[in-house]
């Protein structure tokens, strides 16, 4: 029974688990800017992006679902505005 069960509660709270992921990688970019210079950082995310072929503009449904870090043009976002 706890087998059968324990699928629709990991679904429901997969949402929230990655929101927890992604305020965590806002926290680590935002002191990785502190520490040295936030285009430093914002190099690295687009080398970093080119580098792995990864989609730049997911689906916002999906990747507030199941992507436990935020979309690159967000995260440059963020870094951009604290600069």
């Amino acid at each position: 029974l706890f087998s059968i069960t324990l699928p629709v509660f990991t679904f429901l709270l997969h949402p929230l688990m990655s929101l927890l992921s992604r305020k965590n990688e806002f926290e680590a970019d935002r002191f990785a800017a502190q520490q040295s210079n936030a285009q430093y950082l914002i190099q690295a995310l687009v080398s970093m992006y080119k580098e792995n072929a990864s989609t730049v503009t997911p689906d916002p449904l999906y990747s507030a679902f199941y992507d436990s870090h935020p979309p690159a043009p967000v995260r440059i976002a963020h870094l951009a505005a604290a600069h």
